[in-house]
């Protein structure tokens, strides 16, 4: 993730914050990105360095000034300003993060050998909402060539319990 695009993101969920309003702000950060997916061309004039910067402000307000939290709309605005509107996917991206955080929700990639079944996925995703505190929603791959075992990538960590870790382990001990 780009830094330009963790700062916007930060300094907007610090506003978010300071109003009480960090769930108002993620949705309606979450309705422009769905409506930029629909109209992408919409969002490649907002981005085009060719139409004038207060043409692409005005146009912000006409179609987001109604009914998204203030902010969130001054927000985009001034990405259109700054002509930062390439960092716009990635900020909201970076936001989320921060309110999922906020909310104790974390995202949990678990790669295993094996498909695992509804009854281990929930068992596992139960164990590591305990440990962290918070909500733990799974994102389950299935990687034969781990051999045995689970990867866990969680809010930044790897936890590798996988046997082939443990062979590339013991051979590196054997080698040294």
């Amino acid at each position: 993730m780009n830094d330009i695009s963790r700062e916007y993101a930060t300094a907007l969920f610090m506003l978010a914050c300071e109003d009480g309003a960090q769930k108002e702000y993620a949705d309606a950060l979450a309705r422009m990105k769905d409506a930029f997916e629909e109209m992408p061309e919409y969002f490649a004039f907002l981005s085009s360095p060719a139409i004038s910067r207060a043409e692409r402000v005005s146009s912000v307000d006409e179609v987001f000034g109604d009914g998204l939290a203030e902010n969130a709309v001054s927000y985009l605005k001034l990405m259109c300003e700054k002509g930062r509107m390439q960092y716009f996917y990635e900020s909201v991206d970076a936001y989320m993060e921060l309110y999922a955080a906020f909310e104790r929700k974390f995202r949990a990639r678990i790669t295993s050998a094996v498909e695992l079944d509804e009854a281990q996925k929930q068992k596992l995703t139960e164990k590591l909402s305990a440990v962290y505190g918070g909500e733990v929603v799974g994102e389950f791959v299935v990687d034969s060539a781990l051999i045995g075992g689970l990867i866990v990538e969680i809010d930044g960590k790897i936890m590798d319990g996988s046997i082939i870790r443990r062979l590339h382990d013991v051979k590196d001990v054997i080698n040294t």
